[in-house]
């Protein structure tokens, strides 16, 4: 940001801000003097501070084994007070046997997969984010990006430059340091009951205590991951609060002590205004679900007041009127569904009367999560994913959401939620079998608009699904946003097709970062090779540009969607038609009178196979479906150049697939066509447009286009497009009049 930005940005601020900002910039600088002077370290007699001692009786004895220097003592007895108490918690310490003893009856190879899972852990293998068998050592090094081999400095943390690439990538480092792993290591103790895990854990949370003192590095740095740290080390005090008896570390007495620190550090920097999307909300999840849940820690009550007013304003503020969340990315809107259904968990148990609205927001939100996944659970790869989670009880890749939208199924007791029946990952989480019913059968899911996000899905039995993004770039500065207004993602009988790059990078590689983010690695078009969104740095935007949906409309024989460019709405309007059980008519109107060039990119999975044929392409997946794709007009051709053709499943690994790019030169007013069928075809597919002119209606233009060849039967289709691409999103957009075989006519009416 320039310094006139930055003085703009001042001047614009209210006065509560201002005052946050003044309050938070005195402490950091009080708190680096100290740093300098005196760097704090880990006491474990500030537990008697922390510490209600009316919380319990084996609470009050653990106070007074640490006033008489007995730190080991302190520790049994408060091991005893978490397994015989009533937890808020979802996972709780006294329900061990019978929950270990429900997954191991429902799910015979549990117990295997929980140990092998550690064991990997053990080895000193983590798989950190799309990186998988990364060697961390045993305990790792905490401060260290072990795939790019550089370590972060043991400074103050405000003064962490955390986004400089030459310390490392600081996702992979905070992801290592989010643990949980600690959650693999529990799921193992329960399950097999070797003492292995649970020695490996404390080993785990010494060795961070001893490299991580208060306030120092890069773990200090961001309050969300503290927070996600914090939730961590709330599931392990749950599964490891047994067999104190047998330790030589007083491991709970520190766990207290570096939670409270924690939570301390996140309520005096909350991301009020540095990052209030999901780093706020996760912050507040953070201080009230451990803050409910740990009421033997004086300042709970404090605590857990922040986080519920935080998430109850931020449900409002972060989730739009459809359910969806603001950043309008499906990896961050899966993050926030799940905050909120772990905040209803918490708040259900504790009888908090906030668990109505937590439920409310949990509920449009898992309605959402369930229209923009396809019927796998995966989730497209729009805006940034940086491949965190919330839960973490399993080893499913990020864009798999069938996990949260199971949890969602059994907390909003709505099993048209779930795409998938129950795993031992929803026992997990749930801390029960309530409602986790593994024969749980799937329910067909509605086309649907997400009108203020601005997507339109539609979907046809048989696992197919198609979003059409015609929504705003994205919330506040943009920063998880993708310059890919107008663009596509399709997927054909349960088989990805047409996908989005997905992140790859935030900071490591610059050229990367903002390839993955430009229009043309997105289903969309370019004129005359302009992005219409230009990024400046990794999570800032120069300009961006806003779509809009003009029309939306479903029924039982199709669904039909236009969308236009803001600020360029008289260039461009893109209309999705979804022929149900015959196929997707995608077609690009660009106005003017002027020569212009169209650039058209269509990107395949890399389960795809392409290769070039008159007038299209014939892509054949991997387990041998063929599918051929006609284009009305201008050359096509396939590459696989990295620059355009690379997609990131997970971040920080790219694959290499097949990108269309079809490219058409001419004075407009004139439109291009592509044509997907919804089954495997043999022969030549063609499309071509065959009329175009005035329907006789002031300010409206009409074009046809013809389908002919595989496809049974043949079609051609007539769509209107407003003059200038001006028309307001109403009613008075006609339907597409479709024209099936040569015997039949009708036009579809969906109401």
């Amino acid at each position: 940001m320039t310094r006139r930005a930055r003085l703009a940005r001042a001047v614009a601020m209210d006065a509560e801000e201002l005052r946050t900002r003044v309050t938070g910039a005195v402490r950091t600088y009080a708190g680096r003097v100290r740093f300098a002077v005196s760097p704090p370290r880990w006491r474990r007699e500030r537990l008697l501070t922390a510490l209600d001692p009316s919380s319990g009786s084996l609470v009050g004895e653990a106070a007074a084994a640490l006033r008489g220097g007995d730190p080991i003592a302190a520790h049994r007895a408060l091991a005893s007070h978490m397994q015989r108490r009533t937890s808020c918690w979802p996972l709780r310490a006294g329900h061990r046997i019978r929950l270990s003893a429900d997954i191991a009856a429902t799910f015979r190879d549990a117990p295997a997969q929980a140990g092998k899972a550690a064991d990997q852990v053990l080895g000193g293998q983590f798989d950190l984010l799309g990186y998988r068998g990364v060697i961390v050592g045993n305990p790792p090094a905490w401060d260290r990006d072990p795939v790019h081999e550089r370590h972060a400095p043991h400074a103050y943390w405000a003064n962490v430059p955390y986004l400089d690439p030459a310390i490392g990538d600081h996702k992979v480092i905070w992801e290592l340091n989010r643990h949980q792993h600690f959650l693999t290591l529990g799921t193992a103790y329960w399950l097999t009951g070797d003492v292995r895990y649970r020695d490996g854990f404390v080993r785990h949370l010494e060795g961070w205590l001893r490299q991580n003192p208060p306030l120092a590095g890069i773990n200090w740095a961001s309050m969300l991951e503290l927070a996600f740290r914090a939730m961590s080390w709330t599931w392990a005090l749950e599964f490891f609060a047994f067999d104190a008896e047998r330790d030589a570390s007083p491991w709970l007495v520190d766990l207290l002590v570096g939670l409270d620190a924690q939570l301390s550090h996140i309520a005096n920097n909350l991301s009020t205004y540095f990052s209030p999307n999901t780093h706020l909300s996760g912050e507040a999840l953070a201080l009230y679900t451990v803050s409910t849940a740990l009421p033997e820690l004086r300042h709970s009550p404090v605590r857990a007041a922040i986080g519920r007013s935080v998430l109850l304003r931020e449900s409002e503020r972060q989730v739009l009127g459809d359910g969806g969340h603001a950043e309008l990315s499906p990896h961050y809107h899966r993050y926030s569904t799940d905050f909120y259904l772990l905040a209803c968990l918490v708040a259900r148990a504790a009888g908090d009367g906030a668990a109505a609205a937590f439920e409310r927001t949990a509920r449009r939100q898992a309605a959402y999560l369930r229209t923009i996944a396809d019927d796998e659970g995966r989730l497209p790869l729009i805006g940034d994913d940086d491949g965190g989670r919330l839960f973490r009880f399993d080893n499913r890749p990020a864009w798999d959401a069938s996990t949260t939208l199971s949890v969602a199924a059994a907390v909003l007791a709505d099993p048209t939620l779930a795409v998938r029946p129950a795993t031992p990952e929803v026992f997990w989480i749930l801390g029960e079998r309530r409602a986790a019913d593994p024969r749980a059968e799937t329910t067909a899911w509605p086309s649907h608009l997400l009108a203020e996000s601005g997507y339109f899905v539609s979907r046809s039995p048989g696992g197919n699904h198609l979003i059409f993004d015609a929504g705003p770039h994205g919330f506040l500065n943009g920063g998880h946003a993708h310059s890919d207004a107008l663009s596509v993602v399709l997927t054909v009988g349960g088989r990805p097709l047409f996908v989005d790059p997905g992140t790859a990078t935030y900071t490591m590689d610059r050229a990367v970062r903002d390839g993955h983010r430009g229009a043309r690695m997105h289903n969309s078009l370019l004129i005359d090779g302009r992005d219409p969104s230009i990024p400046a740095g990794p999570f800032h935007w120069q300009s961006r540009a806003d779509a809009r949906v003009l029309v939306a409309r479903t029924s039982r024989e199709m669904d039909f969607a236009a969308g236009a460019l803001g600020g360029r709405a008289g260039s461009h309007v893109r209309a999705v038609l979804t022929l149900h059980g015959i196929g997707w008519l995608i077609v690009d109107r660009l106005g003017g009178s002027a020569p212009v060039t169209a650039d058209v990119w269509w990107h395949l999975h890399p389960m795809w196979d392409a290769r070039e044929c008159s007038g299209g392409v014939v892509a054949e997946s991997a387990d041998g479906v063929r599918l051929p794709l006609a284009f009305s007009q201008g050359d096509v051709r396939l590459t696989r150049d990295p620059e355009v053709a690379a997609v990131s499943f997970e971040y920080g690994v790219r694959e290499i697939g097949t990108a269309i790019h079809v490219q058409h030169r001419a004075a407009g007013p004139f439109a291009l066509a592509c044509f997907v069928p919804e089954a495997p075809l043999s022969g030549r597919l063609r499309i071509r447009e065959v009329a175009r002119g005035s329907p006789g209606v002031p300010d409206w233009d009409s074009v046809t286009f013809s389908v002919t060849g595989a496809v049974a039967p043949e079609f051609s289709v007539e769509l209107w497009f407003p003059r200038g691409g001006q028309a307001e999103p109403d009613e008075r957009w006609p339907q597409p009049c479709i024209h099936v075989g040569r015997a039949k006519e009708m036009t579809v009416c969906a109401e």
